[in-house]
């Protein structure tokens, strides 16, 4: 194998390795696939439409960087970047905090509360 070891990127978001996940769901390193894991502590709800639109930033920082050599400055360069685009999502309403999760901490921000200016 050219990459043996394990190139990753985690931010408390987003989490890509360079690696295929096997059939036991354990990582193989690989320097040909990049695998993302997105929200994996659930902090967020998400909609089929937000996650796509992930993926699609996610395909597209990917691409802007081919030809690039693949390593963890690269990796996390993505990663970085797709967690401020997840923080987009928040600030635009497509995706919101999950209140039912293990921990909340609003760790991209306090939530807006609307006002109910009829009082």
């Amino acid at each position: 194998m050219d990459n043996p070891t394990l190139l990753k990127s985690t931010t408390r978001h987003i989490r890509i390795f360079a690696a295929e996940i096997d059939q036991d769901g354990e990582l193989l390193p690989s320097d040909q696939v990049l695998t993302l894991d997105i929200d994996p502590d659930n902090e967020f709800n998400w909609n089929e439409d937000a996650l796509q639109k992930v993926y699609r930033k996610f395909d597209e920082l990917v691409e802007a960087s081919s030809g690039a050599d693949l390593t963890d400055y690269n990796l996390r360069r993505v990663g970085s970047d797709l967690e401020h685009y997840v923080r987009s999502l928040l600030q635009k309403g497509e995706i919101s905090y999950n209140l039912s999760a293990r921990v909340t901490n609003y760790s991209m921000g306090i939530p807006q509360v609307a006002i109910d200016d009829q009082q």
